[in-house]
């Protein structure tokens, strides 16, 4: 699982919501504390837009957190991963600066997410992956 978060060419298998139209065009990942990210996205019909940020944290097949610096308020993600009889437990919280922050993202992530979550499933299963995922 921690793969899947941490390598561009399985990120942009399951990194963006397929049935947003959206496409994962650009995938870069320096995967360290300090180092940093940029995915960009495309969108019929709109300009390429990019996400981007830094790595705070990075312990392998444990722990993720990074900066969400797309944004003049930027906000923390942080995923950690546990295993539990075989299987990985995936929890992933997101602090934001400000609840106007927050509302700025909440209904782009209440059906994207979800999706995107549903994607990292199966791409788990067909690299023969336990799953177990929750959010939190």
């Amino acid at each position: 699982m921690f793969e899947a978060w941490t390598k561009p060419e399985l990120l942009k298998r399951w990194w963006a919501p397929k049935s947003s139209g959206l496409a994962l065009i650009s995938c870069q990942a320096d995967v360290r504390v300090g180092g940093r990210y940029r995915f960009e996205f495309s969108h019929a019909g709109a300009e390429p837009f990019a996400f981007f940020g830094s790595y705070l944290e990075v312990l392998p097949h444990s722990r993720l957190v990074w900066t969400n610096d797309e944004t003049g308020d930027p906000a923390v993600t942080t995923v950690t991963f546990e295993e539990q009889g075989g299987k990985t437990l995936l929890v992933m919280h997101e602090r934001y600066p400000s609840r106007a922050a927050l509302d700025g993202v909440i209904a782009a992530m209440e059906g994207g997410l979800r999706e995107t979550f549903e994607q990292l499933a199966e791409l788990l299963v067909t690299l023969g992956s336990p799953i177990h995922p929750a959010a939190g």
